[in-house]
């Protein structure tokens, strides 16, 4: 036993000594080769020093720190912890390799040194397979620069951003190869290669339910809305499949199915599988449970109301279908018509009501409900606070809207004071934003406050076209916010005065001496300043000369010698009021106007080559305008009904009309003119609006002594706009696909018909339907698209009258509205119906142009 002892303390003594030979040798140790050093023996050290050898882009100091080694640490050579320094490191996936060494030792004091492969880093990455606006984006959402680590971690990121891109684009199933190339040009960099091969773009092929027993797979289908699995009957082919998409629609159709009474409905599993090259079939696993209906009501925490008011407002009864939507819509609001309980409350001041319905008790497929109500204080408006108007004085907001301090804090008139700020037409109708502060709860107070923002409302109106024979040019301003009440203050000034919400408008237009036109118009809504009192004052001048030419007919119809002229002038004075019935929509103007037609050798362009014809008319109007915007509206009407009076001359004239020069017959012009204009706007679906429109106009006389006034007739066709026309007077209304004024009664007579084109009609008919859509909605530009069905026809009397016996087109357009230009707008109108007697290449006109309007509008 005693020499067993002497073997083992010999071999001990051996070994140690041949470690520690080792580690103070002039070579540099390795801690972590076993070849190197003896993990029999270990020893304890002092750190006399760390220093890392290796490390180009890394800093030092943070390497030593990840190591968790510290100077004068205590530390045994070799351990665990030695062999850590490598994993701490290693873990940071920037390294390809790690090493620790021991460099030296002296007494009990070691040297150590951390010796690191840096893995190389990214030059660029370059994508092959996608255009060139997919790889831009691609690139931003990568977010990868220079200098990156190109690791595993890289390749993956940048492999999973492509597949996810593509799949929002319908590209499901692409091939993705990347592959690292060593950059020349650059020590220990390299680019990555990536090489797309998108593949077919993918569609539904089919959409398979299971456990439906309630509803039928037309209706879930139905449900799922924006998944459209391929089917014969759809022309342009089935939608594309997206993800997004996808997970939209599956929420939307356990939404749709609980609204019908099966709360408990859920998507047990889904799944999306490759159908083959280009299409992917889905299975839907339903559970629809049972059906619920509404058992008892109760309600709790009422007190301005009783629960038979509640019931009836509710329309909720025991025995309907459960359906929590339409429970949380008419509690909570908004429904479209303003007949939730919410409403009834915050209408009547009850600015904190909340309200929480409890399920009571389920038995069988019957819910008991409770309705906890929380009506709180009434609250009046203590101030009116308006921020963001610039440059539209307070008070040219302020009395147009709806809340007034002293007032009961009501909803609608929140509403209605939006509405009615958006169609002051100087601030951006989306971001009018009405706010409730500074509630008092003690005294039941509250500031409602109003944040604007100004939008630039003046236009420029400079343009140029072609009209009956020559070349026309027209330059408009229109200042939409002018003051007259700075006018003589020259620091208002910029460039004109402004903040008073008045319109003044000048326009002029020639060709040069054959035609020159100008016009002048001021408006201002609260004349006064203290009532909602319309005044406007508009007036024009204008006068054509030609060489004798027809241009309609192409014949001379007075000598080279003789200029042929008209000059035109006229006045007309607005005054108007807002009504309170049969509700504040309503408006009511009445307008005197004056104007005189002067010709000249006229020829056959009219009734009479020489003379004067006055028309002196008062207009009677009424209208309703309750759409939410001016721009683009998407819900509300406009109706507009107006009589226009001549007096009857020919009652006192003593003017025998049989044998009376034509001159004399029509000096003094003689009529009764009646119009009628409808619009309705109505959200289809998300953004998508319905425009339906109807008009109509009739000009008649008072007796049989006289005919029908040639002025103030109507022309029907082409874009509506009021550019150079011969007659003035005549009214234009706008139907894109046939040329301006073209759509003449069907009963005129070829001798007739381009008399009829000049002159216009004295009865028409219009309807038009169409689907709007925007494209961009903010203060810079508001732009939308549209598709459009007009019809509409002309008659000469009331006998040949067929409101539906009409000339039809169809077409597509576009809208845009820059505040500086005002509305701009083109169209393509195919016509439908020819105009007998007058080739196809005269009526038709495919493309409108139009600006300053909104076609077919007021």
């Amino acid at each position: 036993m005693k020499h067993l002892i002497f073997l083992v303390t010999v071999f001990s003594v051996f070994v140690s000594h041949s470690s520690y030979a080792q580690i103070t040798g002039n070579k540099p140790i390795n801690l972590n080769n076993a070849d190197e050093i003896s993990y029999l023996t270990p020893k304890d050290y002092v750190i006399g020093g760390i220093t890392v050898s290796g490390a180009q882009y890394l800093d030092q100091e943070v390497l030593i720190t990840i190591s968790k080694l510290v100077v004068g640490q205590y530390i045994e050579v070799p351990s665990e912890t030695t062999a850590n320094v490598v994993k701490n490191l290693m873990s940071q996936n920037l390294f390809e390799d790690v090493q620790l060494y021991a460099t030296s030792i002296k007494d009990e004091t070691i040297f150590l040194e951390i010796r690191v492969v840096e893995r190389p880093r990214l030059t660029r990455i370059d994508i092959n397979g996608l255009n060139k606006s997919q790889t831009e984006e691609v690139r931003k959402r990568l977010n990868t620069g220079t200098g990156k680590i190109v690791n595993e971690n890289l390749i993956q990121t940048t492999k999973a951003t492509i597949q996810k891109f593509l799949r929002e684009k319908s590209f499901l199933y692409p091939d993705i190869t990347i592959t690292a190339e060593k950059d020349t040009s650059q020590t220990n960099n390299e680019i990555l290669v990536v090489n797309v091969e998108r593949n077919k773009k993918i569609k539904v092929r089919k959409v398979t339910f299971t456990g439906n027993e309630e509803f039928s797979k037309r209706q879930l289908n139905k449900y799922l809305k924006g998944v459209k699995p391929r089917k014969f009957y759809r022309v342009f082919g089935p939608g594309k499949f997206k993800e997004d998409k996808y997970l939209e629609a599956k929420e939307n159709l356990i939404a749709k199915m609980q609204d019908k009474g099966f709360r408990d409905a859920e998507i047990i599993r889904d799944s999306v599988w490759r159908f083959d090259d280009n299409e992917v079939a889905i299975d839907i696993d339903l559970y629809e449970g049972p059906k619920y209906y509404i058992g008892n009501i109760e309600w709790s925490g009422n007190s301005k109301y009783r629960d038979s008011i509640l019931n009836i407002i509710l329309g909720i009864k025991k025995g309907d279908v459960f359906s929590e939507e339409k429970l949380t819509t008419k509690l909570q609001g908004p429904t479209r018509n303003g007949d939730d309980i919410a409403a009834l409350y915050q209408n009547d001041g009850y600015l904190t009501y909340s309200v929480q319905p409890i399920i009571k008790k389920i038995y069988q497929d019957t819910i008991d409900l409770e309705i906890q109500m929380y009506e709180g204080k009434q609250y009046t408006i203590n101030n009116v606070i308006l921020k963001g108007n610039d440059v539209t004085n307070d008070r040219v907001v302020l009395r147009s809207i709806y809340t007034k301090p002293g007032q009961k804090y009501s909803r609608e008139a929140i509403v209605r004071s939006v509405r009615e700020i958006s169609t002051l037409g100087m601030f951006d109708e989306q971001k009018v934003t009405p706010m409730p502060i500074n509630l008092d709860h003690e005294n039941g107070t509250t500031d409602v406050e109003f944040t604007v923002a100004e939008k630039p409302s003046d236009q420029v109106e400079l343009s140029g076209g072609y009209g009956a024979g020559q070349i026309i040019g027209t330059l408009g301003l229109t200042f939409n916010n002018f003051s007259t009440s700075n006018f003589f203050n020259k620091e208002a000034w910029k460039p004109l005065p402004r903040g008073d919400g008045q319109k003044l408008s000048i326009r002029g237009q020639t060709s040069g001496k054959r035609y020159q036109s100008y016009s002048f118009s001021f408006s201002e809504p609260w004349l006064g300043g203290k009532k909602p009192i319309y005044f406007g004052l508009s007036a024009y001048t204008s006068n054509s000369s030609t060489n004798g030419f027809d241009y309609y007919t192409g014949q001379q119809v007075v000598a080279d010698s003789e200029l042929s002229r008209i000059w035109m002038t006229g006045v007309t004075g607005t005054l108007g009021k807002r009504l309170q019935w049969p509700d504040n929509y309503f408006q009511v103007n009445s307008s005197l106007s004056f104007q005189r037609y002067k010709l000249q050798n006229y020829g056959n362009y009219f009734l009479f080559s020489n003379g004067t014809a006055y028309n002196i008319n008062f207009t009677q109007e009424i209208s309703r305008n309750s759409i939410d915007a001016p721009i683009y509206p998407t819900s509300g009407s406009h109706i507009k009904f107006s009589v226009q009076l001549t007096p009857p001359y020919s009652l006192w004239n003593n003017l025998d009309y049989d044998t009376a020069p034509q001159e004399e017959k029509y000096k003094w012009t003689e009529y009764h003119k009646w119009k009628f204009d409808s619009q309705w706007y109505t959200k289809v679906a998300g953004k998508l609006v319905l425009k339906t429109q109807a008009q109509f106009g009739y000009i008649g006389n008072y007796t049989s002594r006289t005919p029908t006034s040639t002025f103030e007739r109507f022309k029907l066709g082409g874009d509506g706009m009021q550019g150079f026309d011969f007659l003035q007077g005549s009214e234009i209304i706008a139907m894109r696909g046939y040329a301006n004024g073209y759509v003449i009664p069907q009963t005129t007579g070829s001798n007739q018909q381009i008399y009829a084109v000049q002159s216009g009609s004295p009865i028409y008919a219009k309807y038009q339907i169409e689907l709007r859509h925007p494209v961009m909605l903010n203060e810079q530009a508001t732009v939308f698209v549209l598709a459009f069905a007009e019809a509409g026809n002309t008659w000469e009397k009331f006998g040949d009258v067929n409101p539906f016996k009409v000339r039809r087109a169809a077409g597509v357009g576009a809208r845009i509205f820059l505040p500086i230009f005002g509305m701009l707008g083109i169209d393509y109108g195919h016509a439908f119906d020819p105009i007998p007697g007058i080739p196809s290449s005269t009526w038709k006109q495919n493309f409108t142009f139009s600006i300053l309007q909104n076609m077919g509008g007021f």
